[in-house]
């Protein structure tokens, strides 16, 4: 499968990350680890996962998806060369809030690395800005991870223009690492956290794109047509704000465009993403082995530039 260099992280990754956020919440760690296995035996190589994963779920305290993936890397020989591992700091762990302070990380990187089963960490990022804490201190606590060997490469997660734009700068002018990858919300749905001057910032400064909610919380998998038919599922209150006018209209374009290919609606919804100009990859997460099957089929899918206008208007 085709490698994607991811910015300036130094890192290639094939066009779809995993997304770890349900191992420990909507399936158990025998199903995660035939999804994990599945997805490498399809030729993909990048997973992605955070500390706070799956902290929200009752019973949870966070670090679940982390501990998930250690022990399949654990159960695994070799398979912690084979596969580039994102996870973040900076979420409310039970400190109380939003957290990039210098002490915060060194604490948090030693709790991740010791979940994970490793001793690196491919790409860190920043889970979610911290206005208490100057981007000075918190990419020097980074500089240090660096140095040490923790962690290989740095990135940003729900910054926007102006908030990349200056820790960027700040990188600049005190000779700190900078951040080579972005992770923002992005589907066909939900295009404004990585909007026109986001987009032409990380081109300008190469930083990576890698998108979240690539699906919308499984709205473009075509399963959901209105409230009556999320009712009662996981991410059931994160669907409603889909079902209205946009939103028919970017299924009604993605029943087109899955017609025309002979595919589902989540793997043309993927395809537009891996297709868009300036994302290196989407993330999307899997919690059986047929999804996975549907990532390669984004993956090796071709949208004409007809199709590719009809989703861009769809949900413009």
């Amino acid at each position: 499968m085709l490698e994607r260099r991811l910015g300036a992280t130094g890192l290639s990754i094939a066009p779809v990350v995993f997304g770890g956020n349900v191992f420990g919440w909507t399936i158990d760690e025998a199903e995660s680890f035939r999804v994990l296995d599945a997805f490498v035996d399809h030729g993909f190589d990048a997973i992605d996962t955070a500390d706070v994963y799956s902290r929200w779920f009752p019973g949870n305290r966070g670090g679940e998806s982390e501990t998930v993936i250690g022990r399949w890397l654990a159960a695994r020989p070799g398979m912690r060369e084979r596969v580039t591992i994102f996870t973040k700091v900076g979420s409310d762990m039970g400190q109380g809030k939003r957290d990039l302070s210098a002490a915060w990380i060194a604490q948090a990187v030693e709790d991740s690395l010791s979940r994970l089963q490793t001793d690196r960490i491919d790409l860190y990022f920043s889970h979610w800005p911290d206005p208490t804490v100057s981007h000075e201190e918190t990419l020097g606590a980074y500089a240090k991870l660096l140095e040490a060997g923790k962690i290989a490469a740095i990135g940003a997660s729900n910054y926007d223009a102006g908030l990349l734009g200056a820790a960027l700068a700040a990188s600049k002018a005190a000779g700190l690492p900078a951040y080579g990858a972005l992770q923002n919300e992005l589907n066909l749905y939900d295009r404004g956290a990585f909007d026109a001057e986001l987009k032409a910032l990380c081109a300008e400064a190469d930083v990576g794109v890698v998108t979240y909610f690539s699906l919308a919380s499984g709205f473009l998998s075509g399963k959901y047509r209105s409230a009556a038919d999320a009712a009662g599922r996981p991410r059931g209150a994160r669907l409603e704000k889909y079902f209205d006018a946009r939103g028919m209209k970017v299924l009604a374009a993605l029943d087109e465009v899955s017609a025309a290919q002979g595919a589902k609606p989540a793997e043309v919804a993927l395809a537009w993403l891996i297709a868009t100009e300036g994302v290196t990859a989407p993330i999307a997460s899997a919690t059986s082995v047929a999804q996975v099957e549907s990532f390669a089929r984004a993956a090796s899918m071709t949208l004409d530039a007809g199709q590719m206008a009809l989703l861009d208007a769809a949900g413009a």
